[in-house]
């Protein structure tokens, strides 16, 4: 498998974009509804259309887009840590709670993820197709996001204003970090891709700043809906793994995102909504 520097490059620019919409988002209309639009498939779409051009074999594509759930999986997991672990953290000063956060919770994410990839591995050593456990890994997100979600933490929109200079650093951070992780999937196989192409650079740089800028409660708000809303990327995969063989990439990604907005995302708006608001929300 080789992946074509301008699909890393397209995916590094739109994680950065994404990274900076999905921030703001949060910031501007509250954590329930900017949870939910930051969570829609973006780096995802450049990802499988470059891995399928220059891979080319349904087989290895399909195993690359049914490992995807499994990170994602994880990010929930992840992005769990950073509204159950904060009230635990010594009260200290709120640079050093942030750095205790960022390291145990990246820690965790890649002890899960090679845990992960070699389980994965065993499944197809054994020959046990991973479609099946894609889906059962997808339920599971949906079912974790909606019991994450019924909790009516508030959601209170941001208070300060962000200067451009902090946006740009937001975007330029999970840049590189998709960027790398792609690079490094390229080097490694179709399980490490799937797994890459899902490293919660942008759910990292959405906590971390908002956390900076606003301060623990806005982005502890999101984490609900965001872990909701990440069910659409595995939908997303999924439905990539199905649709693009047949249809191509260019018309199989865009079938992928629009089924996997219409079932999830929009869904998982109207059920945030259901849930007690604050007055801030």
């Amino acid at each position: 498998m080789s992946i074509n520097p301008d699909t890393i490059l397209l995916s590094a620019l739109l994680a950065g974009g994404v990274a900076i919409g999905a921030t703001v988002a949060i910031e501007r209309f509250g954590g329930r509804l900017g949870g939910i639009l930051a969570t829609l498939p973006t780096t995802i779409v450049p990802a499988s259309v470059g891995l399928w051009i220059h891979q080319q074999d349904p087989a290895l594509f399909a195993d690359a887009m049914h490992s995807v759930p499994g990170g994602m999986l994880l990010n929930a997991c992840f992005l769990w840590l950073w509204r159950a672990l904060p009230p635990r953290l010594p009260s200290t000063k709120r640079s050093t709670r942030l750095t205790l956060m960022v390291v145990f919770s990246l820690s965790c994410w890649v002890l899960g993820a090679i845990g992960l990839v070699t389980f994965q591995g065993q499944l197809l050593e054994r020959a046990i197709g991973l479609a099946g456990y894609a889906w059962g890994l997808t339920l599971a997100i949906l079912v974790g996001g909606l019991w994450a979600a019924r909790d009516p933490r508030p959601a209170p929109k941001g208070r300060r204003k962000v200067g451009p200079v902090a946006l740009l650093s937001r975007g330029v951070f999970a840049a590189a970090a998709i960027g790398t992780s792609i690079a490094l999937a390229d080097i490694a196989g179709p399980l490490v891709a799937g797994v890459a192409a899902v490293f919660p650079a942008i759910f990292l740089t959405t906590m971390v700043s908002i956390w900076l800028a606003q301060g623990e409660d806005v982005q502890a708000g999101a984490v609900g809906p965001m872990m909701l809303g990440s069910t659409s990327v595995s939908v997303y995969a999924l439905a990539s793994a199905w649709l693009f063989p047949q249809l191509g990439p260019w018309l199989g990604s865009a079938g992928a995102w629009v089924l996997s907005i219409v079932l999830v995302s929009i869904p998982c708006w109207m059920w945030t909504r259901r849930a007690p608001r604050s007055r801030d929300d």
